[in-house]
């Protein structure tokens, strides 16, 4: 099935100054060879060494499609493991694809999506989760995705799972090997020191395990809602986080009907903030729709910020007491930020009111910008980076996720079955499923539909 050679565009589609063609398989340095035309004598390229770059022209019989560099990487030393040929050439459209349908007819197929990345994989390039980490590297937008990423391509998290596998099966074995000796009722496997691999693989489940919520958020940046009753500043907040004037504002109660969002990285965490619809009974039917999508982007969010308008509230600080604990009932498990906004417009004795009588208040002023500083680091205090400032291995893979899931109840099986002294071919039967677990993740079990899924999600090219 990947013995053919394949062809694909390995740049972005459309216009631009250079773009990439890239081929790999068996025939790819012949087949780019038939059609390349050295510009300083001729060259062959399957005779020039691997990781080298040659000057020249493609060509389709006596006509020029375009003046290329041509990267030569000879296997197993590829990114792929097999011949590699990376063609440069001018980022013509055009250009792009009459090379591509020149190789096309020439021996080559197209790639399908995460084609290449796929055939590292089966060569032994990358491990599984390598191979994952290569996709999350791509569509990584923001510092924390990025360094989680690169740390789980170099094979950071996949390292510590085959290390933890490595030792699990070396009991396996031992435990497996008494089977054959049952009648003599001897032990190979020293139950004190399995003991202590158990619980040092517990813990290191269990930590990986926990950082999945950190994983995931950071992966798919974090969702905040901002609500509040109408006209309170929610949109000149949103503007002045994003520093840009991204909602409309007005004096006007009620100008925002809809939700607003807009994303931006915070200490290198990706943080989408929604602006939302005014909360206040009305007959207007399509702000009735506003204030409905308002509830539904609080469910969905991560983070709630609760905006008021201090100036006029302030001799009313019992309704607004009120608006939050209704908040807090409804959404116990979700962080709350309280923003009396408009402070600029108080005096000493107001402010002071303020923070005695509203506990864990923050003061701003969204038209000025005071406070908002203060804010962006209330959400990154949120947000236990902790981890990852100490490099840290994270889980930001759902699939991860469920298969460490898995192990960790096969692993507590097995250290209950010491505990309670069961037989050793019982134990063996969930040691084998726990390092059946391990394998899923590294990809040393696998199955064809797994790979699918997995490499359906790549962009072609890659």
């Amino acid at each position: 099935m990947y013995n053919d050679t394949i062809v694909a565009l390995a740049t972005p589609s459309g216009s631009g100054a250079i773009a990439v063609i890239r081929l790999s398989g068996e025939n790819a340095i012949t087949i780019a060879d038939n059609h390349f035309k050295s510009v300083k004598g001729h060259k062959t390229l399957s005779n020039q060494k691997t990781h080298t770059i040659h000057l020249g022209h493609i060509i389709d019989d006596n006509r020029t499609i375009d003046e290329v560099l041509v990267s030569v990487f000879k296997n197993p030393n590829s990114y792929t493991g097999e011949d590699v040929v990376e063609i440069s050439c001018h980022g013509s459209s055009y250009i792009q694809q009459e090379i591509i349908q020149l190789f096309l007819r020439n021996g080559c197929k197209m790639a399908s999506a995460g084609e290449f990345t796929l055939r590292a994989f089966l060569n032994g390039k990358l491990d599984l989760s390598q191979a994952e980490a290569v996709a999350d590297l791509i569509s990584s937008d923001n510092e924390a995705s990025h360094q989680i990423a690169m740390q789980q391509m170099r094979g950071g998290f996949s390292s510590e799972i085959a290390k933890l596998r490595e030792e699990l099966l070396n009991f396996a074995s031992l435990i497996e090997l008494e089977l054959d000796f049952a009648e003599e009722d001897v032990e190979f496997a020293d139950r004190t020191q399995f003991k202590q691999l158990i619980e040092r693989i517990n813990f290191v489940l269990k930590r990986l395990i926990d950082s999945f919520a950190v994983g995931n958020v950071i992966k798919n940046g974090i969702p905040v809602t901002i609500v509040g009753e109408p006209n309170v500043g929610k949109s000149t907040l949103l503007n002045a986080i994003l520093k840009e004037d991204r909602a409309i504002v007005s004096e006007i109660a009620g100008t925002t009907r809809d939700t607003i969002e807009d994303e931006i990285s915070i200490g290198g965490i990706g943080f989408r903030f929604i602006d939302t619809a005014g909360i206040r009974e009305t007959e207007d039917v399509v702000e009735s729709i506003g204030i409905k999508k308002t509830f539904e982007k609080i469910d969905q969010s991560q983070v709630v910020i609760y905006l008021f308008d201090s100036s006029s509230s302030i001799n009313n600080l019992a309704t607004v007491k009120l608006e939050i604990e209704k908040i807090k009932n409804k959404h116990p498990q979700k962080p709350l930020l309280i923003i009396a906004n408009k402070i600029d417009q108080l005096d000493d004795i107001q402010l002071a009111k303020l923070n005695t009588d509203i506990e864990g208040i923050q003061l701003l002023s969204a038209k000025s910008g005071f406070g908002v500083e203060q804010l962006t680091d209330s959400l990154l205090n949120l947000i236990n980076t902790g981890a990852l400032r100490n490099n840290e291995t994270i889980v930001t893979n759902s699939r991860h996720y469920d298969a460490l899931i898995k192990a960790f109840e096969e692993i507590k099986k097995v250290q209950h079955g010491l505990e309670t002294g069961l037989s050793g071919d019982l134990l063996a039967i969930d040691i084998r499923q726990a390092l059946y677990h391990f394998g899923e993740i590294t990809g040393e079990i696998t199955n064809d539909d797994l790979l699918g899924n997995i490499f359906a999600n790549f962009c072609i090219g890659k």
